[in-house]
């Protein structure tokens, strides 16, 4: 009985002892009523206090807080919107007791004074102008903010616009006056790529043309040429131009006869004609040539006299 009796006495002594003692987390400030009058604040550590005279009146949390509010407004061109708000504050450690005590309910009264920023700033824009001054809608809410706070012992870290929500069916006509901006330029685009595609055509057919006539051109120089120089070689035996043509004329006729009875899927046609049609188009054949020698000869003496 003596030892229970021990125990429990020591159990009070030491409850009694500790209720003089307590602590204090980081970040954090407690504050101390004595006979229901503040008394201290109490900071991170191991603290003391008077036993039922000294009560531990509340806790303030020093860390950063976040409060999102979600305002509803309007905007110049009488679009309704939400406007989403994010608060980062703290209580400044020098002014815990004005954070305490003068400020009942610091959420509620910090949306009160949000809502009224808010709500004269945004119908002030347009709403492509909510959409692209974001931050200065930020930076004035916090101003705002933070100079009516102060004096409250908050401190505002930081404000952000986080989100901005028009109505539903604004969205849908938001959206669609982008698709036609898109479609627009895309169409735009693609009637640049067919000009593209025409003019590059057409220019390599214009090349192909002027290559192809050039080829043609020097085929013919060069079959002229070979005409001159069969008919320098026949003058040098004896035989005279005039002869010398028709019988160019002559081979080139049988050449020609030969290739094309060489292959098996062509047809020749032999129309009727007199001896005299022939000799008219042999002739013919021959004062072609002559001509053809005399231009040639004429190029040649411009080129010599250039």
């Amino acid at each position: 009985m003596n030892l229970f009796f021990y125990g429990i006495l020591i159990i009070i002594i030491l409850s009694f002892i500790l209720s003089f003692i307590f602590i204090v987390n980081q970040e954090t400030a407690v504050i101390i009523e004595r006979m229901g009058k503040f008394h201290s604040i109490r900071y991170a550590g191991l603290n003391f206090k008077i036993p039922i005279i000294d009560q531990i009146e509340s806790k303030l949390t020093l860390k950063i807080q976040q409060l999102d509010i979600i305002v509803d407004t309007k905007t110049k061109d009488n679009v309704f919107i939400k406007v989403k708000i994010s608060i980062q504050f703290k209580v400044i450690k020098d002014k815990v007791y004005e954070a305490f005590y003068k400020l009942d309910n610091p959420h509620s009264q910090i949306n009160s004074y949000i809502f009224d920023v808010v709500r004269a700033e945004v119908p002030k824009m347009k709403l492509d102008d909510v959409f692209e001054r974001k931050n200065h809608i930020a930076i004035v809410v916090r101003r705002e903010l933070e100079e009516s706070i102060l004096e409250y012992g908050y401190s505002i870290i930081k404000t952000l616009v986080t989100d901005i929500d028009p109505d539903e069916q604004v969205k849908l006509a938001m959206n669609r006056i982008n698709t036609a901006e898109r479609e627009k330029v895309a169409a735009a685009y693609k009637a640049e790529s067919e000009r593209i595609k025409i003019i590059a055509k057409a220019q390599a057919e214009s090349e192909s043309k002027r290559l192809q006539g050039k080829g043609t051109a020097d085929q013919r120089r060069e079959i002229t040429k070979g005409i001159l120089d069969s008919v320098e070689v026949l003058n040098n035996v004896g035989i005279n131009s005039q002869e010398a043509s028709a019988l160019i004329v002559v081979t080139q006729h049988y050449d020609t006869l030969q290739s094309i009875g060489s292959k098996s899927n062509t047809n020749l046609v032999l129309i009727p004609n007199s001896p005299e049609s022939a000799n008219e188009m042999l002739n013919n054949m021959i004062t072609s040539l002559n001509i053809s020698n005399k231009i040639i000869e004429s190029s040649k003496k411009k080129e010599k006299n250039k």
